[in-house]
């Protein structure tokens, strides 16, 4: 049962790795633009950072609570700015937005377990903690 917390770690961590090499793109720096993210050039490269840095964190459980945090600080702008499908007119679009709003939300939730609970017995923190310390 140990195994299902790498497991899961895998595959929370897996968007967030994969989305943030995305971030380096001048599509995405364009789409964010197109949403009236300021300073697009500086702040999607810069979210990409945190989105790998995190998902990384995640995955290896290593400073699993600061990688956490770090989702956390890149999700909530990225919901609030690229998903406010409470401005879009277009019904279709408008409910495309509020499903990404919805799955942000969700990690969000997840990313706030991993912040309190930590990444669990098969992970590098758990390693770090069982290491005696050397006088």
């Amino acid at each position: 049962m140990k195994y299902l917390v790498p497991v899961g770690r895998l595959l929370f961590s897996y968007i967030f790795i994969m989305g943030g090499i995305h971030h380096f793109s001048s599509g995405m720096v364009a789409y964010a633009e197109s949403s009236g993210v300021p300073m697009a050039h500086i702040a999607v490269p810069l979210a990409g950072i945190l989105a790998i840095a995190g998902g990384l964190s995640i995955l290896l459980g290593y400073k699993t609570r600061y990688g956490a945090l770090l989702l956390i600080v890149f999700l909530i702008p990225v919901t609030l700015m690229m998903h406010a499908f409470w401005k879009v007119a277009d019904p279709n679009m408008a409910g495309l937005q509020q499903i990404m709003f919805m799955k942000n939300l969700a990690m969000i939730g997840g990313a706030i377990f991993l912040f309190h609970f930590g990444a669990g017995p098969v992970s590098l923190d758990a390693k770090c903690a069982a290491k005696p310390t050397q006088n």
